[in-house]
């Protein structure tokens, strides 16, 4: 018996171990939140030329002395990929599209957004798209049928050996690399595929050196709860960029009700920092973006504290989300999508410095 309750006590430590080496601590919470916080908004930095279309998601790197910013814009059949360029991360000039839409008999003929991957995920690093295989990569979603996020939204793959920075179209995988009809979808997933972030881990933490942080939603239940409008992140893992499978049966980031979605994951110290977006909780208003922290990629402790970017101004009143944030030169500038009342969506900034303010607004609105 004594034998028995030594082990069981070994057993309980060693779980109590365990749980305690996943978990971020409230002292490093507090240190994350305080290092990222961006209470200062600069305002938008890029519009679309027209009210008729919707830009979204930006995603930063640097290539040489100059910075770029992908995003998408929505201008009433889908998504397509744009390109951006700044030398001082306020200052933007568009150079042109990296994916647009294709034949309609294509899976992703009529959507494809684009988000970059195999970014130096170092906080405060050079964020510089990396090669793999002599190829620089995208993942992105996409759908043939024509209209907001309309019809099967599935992820793809896309890639070019041509420099990034140069606008110009990226090859693409025939086939998607997930859907939602796959054999082996997870519970939340069976709906709708979104936004997904890849990121190279070289020390493969999880077993892979690549690894997918994904949105998405689905229509089982779960615990007696209908899920078909809420979304949820989970993940993926890969040895060649080529071939992905599941990691896990459950999402790694979610919350009750509403949107839990767009992952970005940095590297800071010992742990691994997720931005992320939330929309319609129960207990927060709106659309606004939070973050998370994990020493294993795998299990996430989540902020309970303020919101990193929040609805505050005109043109950010409906919603303020979908972060992508940067450290430079002891400035912090967290960039995220504005949605005002008329629901015109363009980008807009926000820094842990105070920039001064841009003077850049929608067509057609004087705020």
């Amino acid at each position: 018996m004594r034998y028995i309750t030594g082990i069981l006590f070994l057993a309980s430590c060693y779980t109590a171990f365990a749980q305690q080496k996943d978990t971020v601590s409230q002292v490093e919470m507090e240190k994350i939140y305080n290092e990222v916080k961006t209470p200062h908004k600069y305002g938008l930095i890029i519009v679309p030329s027209d009210d008729s279309k919707k830009m979204d998601c930006p995603s930063v790197f640097r290539k040489g002395k100059n910075w770029y910013m992908t995003y998408v814009i929505f201008d009433g059949r889908g998504y397509e990929t744009w390109l951006s360029k700044s030398k001082d991360l306020l200052n933007w000039q568009t150079l042109g599209r990296v994916m647009s839409f294709g034949d309609t008999t294509k899976w992703d003929g009529s959507q494809r957004a684009g988000y970059i991957a195999l970014q130096n995920n170092k906080w405060g690093g050079n964020y510089k798209l990396k090669k793999y295989k002599g190829k620089y990569w995208m993942s992105y979603f996409g759908g043939a049928v024509k209209g907001y996020e309309a019809g099967d939204l599935s992820i793809g793959m896309a890639y070019t050996t041509v420099d990034p920075s140069i606008p110009h179209e990226w090859k693409r995988f025939e086939k998607p690399i997930f859907t939602s009809k796959d054999a082996d979808v997870r519970w939340w997933e069976n709906r709708k595929l979104f936004k997904s972030s890849v990121v190279w881990d070289k020390g493969k933490t999880t077993g892979h050196p690549f690894v997918m942080y994904y949105n998405a939603n689905g229509d089982s239940a779960k615990n007696n709860i209908k899920t078909r409008w809420f979304e949820r992140i989970g993940m993926a893992v890969s040895d060649d960029m080529v071939n992905w499978k599941r990691f896990n049966p459950e999402p790694v980031v979610h919350h009750p009700v509403g949107i839990t979605g767009d992952a970005v994951v940095q590297k800071m110290g010992d742990n691994w920092v997720m931005f992320y977006f939330g929309a319609f909780w129960q207990d927060r208003k709106g659309a606004f973006n939070r973050f998370a922290a994990s020493k294993d990629m795998v299990n996430w402790t989540d902020w309970t504290g303020e919101n990193l970017v929040q609805s505050s101004e005109p043109y950010d009143e409906l919603y303020a989300h979908k972060s992508f944030v940067v450290k430079h030169k002891g400035v912090v500038y967290h960039f995220y999508c504005a949605v005002n009342k008329k629901e015109q969506r363009g980008i807009a900034v926000a820094t842990s410095k105070d920039l001064g303010k841009s003077k850049i607004n929608f067509v057609n609105s004087t705020k």
